[in-house]
């Protein structure tokens, strides 16, 4: 123990965190990698401000992992969990089954006992869960099929710890068992309430503690949380919200369960109660506090001393280990159709070996499973691996799918168009629908080109009409009608491919007038640069009308806001195209951008100024008109 012990620790680690997650999220390593780069830091090999404390410290962190999944859990229902059975049993079993019999036959063939060889397969064949998720969450890629896929393997993965805790004692190989705490204390070591009760009993308790939370939640935790809800005291919520949790670990401990299991059944049962929110906003900073923690922890407990001692066989194992379960994974992914992007994501992403190993491990190291000098390098191997996952996913985003991502895509030929408007919209996300939709209601039919297949089957189904097809190709605007058609609308979402279509239209379609929506003034210059002179920032319109919205409701004349609001918007799209020309120049685009921001200022000021020299002028804040007659003039 350090000097300053606790409040020397906290510091420590909250330090590490502060500094270094930044850095990585500005270098585009994500916040899971920077944790892990300042744990390795910290670490007893490199800094050495903490040491033989981290694996307490490892403990109190997983309860993280459990907070994560209780959270997952309120964000789904009972009908969602039914929907994803298929690839929860189809790919989590195959995954695991697969990967634990391939990892046994190479651990045979380097003469590891078949009770050992087992063992290690079923504890490597598990992957992290902490690091997977919140490395899919923060890259806001859950909602993909890759993300969801990789979801129900890891549900897989959590429920099946419980039949290999409940294996692993049956495959000692004759050294001395030992019963002191292991991993998280949870459920790997301790008495439990089954201890010595039958199969069948065992079987029954569990079903029953199962049946007891979800019955508990339906009937018992509302009212209780209602309850609370009415003294209006939020710590009092928040403190309710964890002793939940902290119960459910508990009792799951005791019945042998995974605690993360029991967490994720809770959460699920809670996804439908009016305080799902309220819980998810109460509970969420802990979640997030803790998970940095066990990052933090997992680069920290990194022996580097033994990596050192072996430096070409630990590398070779963690490379091993990546590669074989990549290949099992992608074998899945094309076995249950997935295209080649959420393949490449969900094989990358799940390929590491799981926290639950150090919990394992030291399990079957107690038991006599394992030995200690089996054991130590694969601690380290399973380390490693997790530390290589957040960039895994960094080089399949960078390097792998722009390269070969779209070339999936590709194989799939450009629909054919049968009908040809005066309109083309490029891009079928919420701005453009949007756009499409208001057209047609005014009588106006246009041709929407979209490069997501699995966006263009859906919308077919909903019975819109929308082409798939990349619109950046020349030879597919000429199919959509470009050289007869009036106007290109570019509402894609990417920046880059927006520049794109808009250089295509502008070479092989100079008469197309084009207006593009951006993002933000990067985007913009970049499409000015084309020759694009119809530019609308996405966020202006709406920030202008929550802004008149606000000023109309705080008693000013509808007139002078919509008045305002206009000047505004003028302004603003004609210093745009000026602002491009010194895009180059930094510090006079900064001074130039803070000499309008005063000069817009002084304008609308001026414009105000002369609107209240007639009092009756406009509408007053109700809408209504106060002088047609002078409007009109």
């Amino acid at each position: 123990m350090h000097e300053g012990g606790f409040l020397f620790q906290a510091f420590v680690y909250l330090t590490a965190a502060v500094v270094s997650v930044p850095v990585a999220k500005k270098l585009g390593l994500g916040s899971v990698l920077g944790y892990l780069i300042a744990g390795v830091i910290i670490g007893p090999f490199v800094l050495g401000l903490v040491g033989s404390e981290g694996q307490n410290v490892m403990q109190f962190a997983e309860f993280g992992i459990i907070m994560m999944l209780f959270l997952i859990g309120l964000e789904l229902k009972p009908a969602m969990i039914w929907k994803l059975k298929g690839s929860i049993l189809g790919m989590g079993g195959i995954q695991v089954t697969a990967t634990a019999l391939l990892l046994m036959a190479i651990a045979l063939f380097f003469g590891l006992q078949w009770q050992t060889a087992l063992a290690l397969g079923l504890v490597l064949a598990l992957s992290s869960t902490a690091i997977v998720l919140q490395t899919l969450h923060e890259k806001g890629l859950m909602q993909t099929d890759g993300g969801q896929n990789s979801f129900s393997v890891l549900l897989f993965q959590d429920i099946a710890i419980i039949p290999i805790l409940a294996i692993l004692p049956l495959l000692a190989t004759g050294h001395a068992p030992s019963h002191s705490a292991h991993g998280d204390g949870s459920h790997a070591g301790g008495a439990t309430w089954i201890d010595g009760l039958p199969i069948w009993g065992q079987t029954m308790a569990v079903l029953g503690v199962v049946a007891g939370i979800v019955l508990a939640g339906k009937y018992l935790i509302n009212p209780s949380f209602r309850f609370i809800a009415k003294t209006r005291l939020r710590e009092l919520f928040t403190a309710a919200a964890l002793l939940l949790v902290i119960a459910i670990t508990i009792l799951m401990g005791k019945v042998g369960l995974s605690p993360a299991l029991g967490a994720f059944i809770a959460g699920v049962v809670l996804a439908q109660s009016e305080y799902r929110h309220e819980l998810e906003a109460n509970i969420e900073p802990f979640k997030g506090l803790l998970l940095g923690l066990f990052f933090i922890s997992v680069g920290a407990s990194i022996d580097f001393d033994i990596i050192a001692s072996k430096p070409a066989m630990i590398l070779e194992l963690v490379a091993a280990l990546l590669i074989l379960k990549f290949l099992v994974l992608a074998g899945i992914g094309r076995l249950f159709r997935m295209s080649f992007d959420n393949t490449m994501l969900f094989a990358l992403a799940l390929a590491e070996g799981g926290e639950f190993a150090f919990v394992l491990f030291s399990f079957g190291l107690n038991n006599g499973v394992f030995e200690a000098s089996l054991v130590n390098p694969l601690i380290a191997v399973v380390a490693l691996s997790m530390a290589a996952t957040p960039l895994l996913v960094l080089l399949n985003e960078k390097l792998v799918q722009p390269r070969f991502g779209t070339r999936e895509r590709e194989k799939k030929a450009p629909d054919m168009i049968d009908k040809k408007h005066r309109v083309i919209i490029a891009g079928f996300g919420t701005v453009g629908s949007t756009v499409g939709r208001f057209m047609q209601a005014n009588d106006e039919e246009a041709i929407y080109l979209d490069i997501d297949p699995d966006n263009v089957d859906l919308l077919r189904k909903m019975g819109l009409r929308v082409f798939y097809g990349d619109a950046s190709r020349a030879d597919l605007l000429q199919a959509a009608g470009a050289a007869e058609a009036e106007l290109l609308i570019i509402a894609v979402d990417n920046a880059e491919k927006a520049v794109e279509i808009a250089e295509t239209a502008r070479k092989y379609f100079p008469h197309l007038e084009i207006i593009a929506q951006t993002s933000g003034w990067e985007e913009s210059f970049e499409l000015i640069d084309t020759g694009v002179k119809n530019i609308y920032l996405g966020t202006l319109d709406s920030a202008l009308r929550i802004g008149s919205e606000a000023l109309s409701r705080l008693g000013h004349r509808k007139y002078h806001v919509v008045r305002a609001m206009r000047t505004f918007r003028k302004y603003e799209e004609r210093y745009l195209h000026e602002l491009a020309e010194m895009k180059h120049d930094k510090k006079e685009l900064i001074r130039a951008t803070k000499q309008r921001i005063g000069d817009l200022e002084q304008l609308m000021l001026k414009e105000r100024e002369e609107l209240h020299k007639d009092k009756d002028l406009g509408w007053d804040a109700s809408g209504h008109m106060a002088d047609e007659n002078h409007m009109r003039s």
